[in-house]
């Protein structure tokens, strides 16, 4: 580990000369690429430095232990030895999670879609509470959220909504969000007071930049059409919705939200370069382990990520069987403790696989 990282340090070193060369500085391409890196190296070689410093305290001080004499002297030394060791141990754990392999996605705007899925009238209301957390969620950390389709139903809540949370550390917050997400409470819907079971589906995409996902024209099939709302009904006089088909993978994007043509082809452009870029990051896990399921599944009740029941003000996250009796405040956004689990539970997989 120590040769790693000293040569992540000469490669910080040199990534500071290169944010001063005047050739990169002129060169958008290459001073984006030098900026990244000097951010993704910054913190690893900041605590590299300061265990290296540590050590040298220990030393040091174990030197100074064995010249001191006995008394007050030694004590005060035995305390500084004792500091230093235990801010190497920090220090030590802290740069193993540093040198964790990097996600790929880390820094990206992220899309996500939110469907009903089973349930009928009352998934696409929970769907509807599902965005309404992400967004107050979102506005706690400081994310941007803007809506890019929406398709209402018919009682008030949405078939589905597709928005882009903008922000540095979305993805590491949000990507773990993806999968069938299942509710058990009443329904305005029922009269008899009952409890039903119904859910919805999230899925979560970085968003691919243009050079990252090369797509050809003729791999595209364009309709243009009116744009409806609840029960089918005409919202526009003109045919600026847009149904953009990928032929190859056969992903079909809609948009009809903004009232220009063009506008909605950009974003479901934006959309489809998200799942084609999402689809081979899957093909290449999925080649690596044979075990790993897409986020969405079939939407059913039994492939649930999360549990959110309403009479018992409880949540449970499945995966890491973390169960909070809280659902009032998890619905207003105070999604912290599970996504920080989620994220924890993430980062010691990874250093036992390392």
């Amino acid at each position: 580990m120590l040769e790693r990282l000293e040569g992540l340090e000469r490669e910080y070193e040199a990534v500071l000369i290169q944010l001063s060369d005047p050739e990169v500085v002129g060169d958008p391409k290459r001073l984006r690429e030098a900026s990244r890196r000097h951010k993704d190296l910054a913190a690893v070689v900041e605590a590299f430095r300061e265990d290296r410093a540590a050590e040298e305290d220990l030393t040091a001080a174990r030197e100074m232990w064995g010249e001191a004499a006995a008394g007050e002297e030694r004590e005060l030394i035995r305390d500084e030895i004792e500091s230093a060791e235990t801010r190497m141990a920090e220090l030590d754990e802290r740069l193993k999670v540093l040198l964790l392999p990097k996600d790929p996605n880390d820094g990206k705007n992220v899309i996500i879609e939110i469907r009903g899925a089973e349930g009928g009238e009352e998934a696409n209301l929970f769907a509807r509470d599902l965005f309404e957390m992400y967004s107050r969620y979102c506005e706690r950390k400081g994310f941007g959220v803007e809506v890019m389709s929406t398709d209402p139903s018919d009682m008030g809540g949405v078939n589905q909504v597709t928005f882009l949370v903008k922000g540095e550390a979305a993805w590491s917050h949000l990507k773990n969000e993806g999968g069938p997400h299942r509710v058990q409470r009443v329904p305005v819907t029922e009269s008899q007071g009952r409890v039903h079971t119904s859910s919805a589906t999230v899925t979560v995409l970085p968003e691919a930049e243009e050079v990252e996902v090369q797509i050809d024209e003729k791999d595209l099939k364009i309709d243009v059409y009116r744009s409806t709302g609840p029960g089918g009904q005409s919202v526009n006089t003109t045919d600026s919705a847009v149904r953009v088909t990928h032929l190859p993978s056969g992903i079909v994007v809609a948009m009809q939200d903004e009232k220009s043509q063009i506008q909605n082809r950009a974003k479901a452009m934006q959309v489809l370069r998200a799942r084609l870029l999402k689809a081979e990051q899957d093909r290449h896990a999925a080649e690596a382990s044979n075990a790993r399921r897409s986020q969405v599944g079939g939407g059913g009740r039994s492939e649930k990520i999360r549990t959110y029941n309403y009479k018992e003000n409880r949540v449970t996250d499945h995966r890491i069987g973390l169960t909070l009796y809280k659902l009032d405040k998890v619905m207003l956004g105070e999604l912290d403790e599970l996504i920080d689990a989620l994220m924890a539970d993430e980062r010691a997989r990874q250093l036992a696989e390392a």
